[in-house]
């Protein structure tokens, strides 16, 4: 979804299906969230915190920082600088899991232009390209009868 996000960041309108969601652009190191790295450093006094932590904190207020400045230029061309930075603020904070469905309600509320109300072309284009179903990683076997008993 933060890909997405993204890339509707730059568009002049975004039309979303009625079951549509964007998500939050917040960047991952590791596979964790960037905010909540620093905000780990920043919970016990720095003499307590692991070099990892240390340097994974630094490495996550750049990337924070640096998707922030990243959305700002792409908001700024449609939004007032001010608006830009508080919309940018919300998405790259921390405040949601990476994972967070931003509906079309609340995305409009975060002051994104949103139009609801795919058009059928696009939707029977998107059929001609399925999405990958991801697997569990539990692996069902079929049953069978158990063995019988001779004699």
């Amino acid at each position: 979804m933060s890909g997405g996000t993204l890339v509707a960041l730059a568009a002049d309108e975004i039309v979303m299906g009625e079951f549509s969601v964007l998500g939050p652009i917040d960047p991952q190191i590791g596979g964790l969230p960037a905010a909540s790295i620093v905000k780990a450093r920043d919970c016990k006094p720095v003499a307590d915190v692991s070099d990892l932590t240390l340097v994974l904190a630094d490495m996550g207020e750049k990337a924070v920082a640096q998707v922030k400045q990243g959305a700002i230029e792409l908001l700024t061309p449609r939004l007032e600088r001010t608006a830009a930075e508080a919309l940018a603020a919300k998405l790259t904070d921390g405040r949601w899991t990476h994972d967070y469905a931003l509906t079309a309600r609340e995305a409009g509320g975060l002051g994104l232009l949103i139009k609801v109300g795919m058009p059928l072309e696009v939707m029977k284009l998107m059929q001609l390209y399925p999405q990958a179903v991801e697997q569990s990683g539990i692996e069902f076997l079929p049953m069978h009868s158990p063995p019988r008993r001779r004699g």
